[in-house]
């Protein structure tokens, strides 16, 4: 009786006996070797073969668990793919320099909008749909950052990143759902500012509670269902060897370049689709309102309304152009021509540096949130002062 041994990872099993009287030579790892030589045999009988031997091998080393599950186990090829994310290290005098920006970027995302909802939260004057949606910006911008940041900083600090499958697949999961988000939240708030400028006598009526509550929801679930059907559409087809990516996440472009010859285009046209619809019926949203804007504002005779309505509407229009405009570049060129060193570049820029300025583009040239952080810190001064 004798078991199958692998010679290569890279060229599959060799025929070569290995006698089952030399079993006290094996070790519990050299198991699992001669475990995944028996799935990747093409033959049924090959595999029942080398199965039983196996069984002998497990029975001879007494494990805690049978062959039976060891088999099941190793025949899920997912369980062992694993993503070779190189990141930035063909740019090793670059990562030093990486590391402190996107670390800096990634604290002042974190202060800048925890302090943002916190303004919000504690002064009733800002109480209104605005600042309303504003918050929840906040609370994706950070998610998104943080789904990012923690292995790209890992990345910078060494060689290329190793993820299963499972956790690229999750970090692609989570990515997508809050850029999608942020994608769906955007246009929300060109509504919201376009019934403002347009409809200032019944903005009041037109903005309830009620329906900021019902968009803000929405923005969410349609990032969170958006997310789950490109995750499911690409974890459904295979990847092709060698899983390297030269990226520092799981991004979508980068992945769909491994997917194999094998269907790859429906399912990049499936893809493709969702992609337009969440990127461009949000933007589509977002230049009708603001055209509405615009001729509202041109209509308008004061010079003082003016300045208004542009100073409401300007720090919105600066972070959709700065997130949208890497966004599109980056998912709505074909994946042939999608180039991972570029990419990763644009990448950094709307997954770091844009949810990092987005609390200084609301925030410097607003005069309530100015005010609102002056009475908040008086108060702290106060309460200070007393004890």
């Amino acid at each position: 009786m004798c078991a199958l041994r692998c010679v290569s990872t890279h060229s599959g099993c060799s025929g070569t006996a290995w006698p089952l009287t030399d079993v006290d030579m094996l070790v519990p790892g050299q198991v699992n070797i001669v475990a995944e030589a028996t799935v990747t045999l093409q033959s049924r009988k090959g595999r029942s073969r080398a199965s039983s031997q196996l069984k002998a091998v497990m029975k001879y080393l007494k494990p805690e668990p049978d062959a039976d599950c060891l088999l099941s186990y190793k025949a899920n090829h997912s369980t062992e793919e694993r993503f070779l994310l190189l990141g930035f290290s063909d740019w090793p005098s670059l990562q030093p320099v990486l590391f402190t920006l996107v670390l800096l970027c990634y604290l002042l995302t974190l202060t800048g909008n925890c302090a943002l909802v916190l303004l919000v939260m504690r002064d009733p004057r800002l109480h209104t749909p605005m600042y309303y949606f504003l918050c929840h910006l906040a609370l994706v911008d950070a998610g998104f950052t943080t789904s990012v940041v923690p292995p790209l900083l890992i990345n910078l600090r060494g060689s290329a990143l190793r993820l299963p499958r499972g956790g690229c697949m999750a970090q692609l999961c989570a990515s997508l759902a809050l850029g999608s988000s942020e994608c769906v939240l955007l246009a929300v708030m060109a509504l919201d500012r376009a019934a403002a400028v347009c409809r200032p006598l019944r903005y009041a009526g037109l903005a309830s509670p009620r329906l900021c509550r019902a968009l803000a929801s929405t923005s969410w679930l349609g990032g969170l269902c958006n997310s789950a059907a490109q995750t499911a559409l690409l974890a459904s087809r295979p990847l092709c060897a060698p899983l390297q990516l030269d990226h520092f996440i799981c991004e979508l472009p980068a992945l769909l370049k491994l997917a194999c010859s094998g269907g790859r285009d429906t399912i990049e046209r499936q893809m493709f689709a969702a992609r337009v619809v969440i990127l461009l019926v949000p933007s589509t949203v977002i230049l009708a309102s603001y055209g509405a804007v615009g001729h509202a504002i041109w209509s308008m005779r004061s010079s003082g309304g003016r300045r208004k309505a542009v100073g409401t509407c300007g720090s919105h229009l600066t972070a959709v152009c700065l997130f949208y405009g890497s966004a599109i570049y980056t998912y709505l060129q074909p994946t042939h021509s999608y180039n991972q060193g570029r990419g990763k570049f644009v990448s950094l820029f709307y997954t770091v540096v844009t949810p990092a300025l987005n609390p200084l583009i609301y925030t410097l040239r607003n005069k309530e949130v100015k005010e609102a952080a002056r009475r908040l810190l008086g108060s702290l001064g106060r309460t200070q002062a007393r004890h």
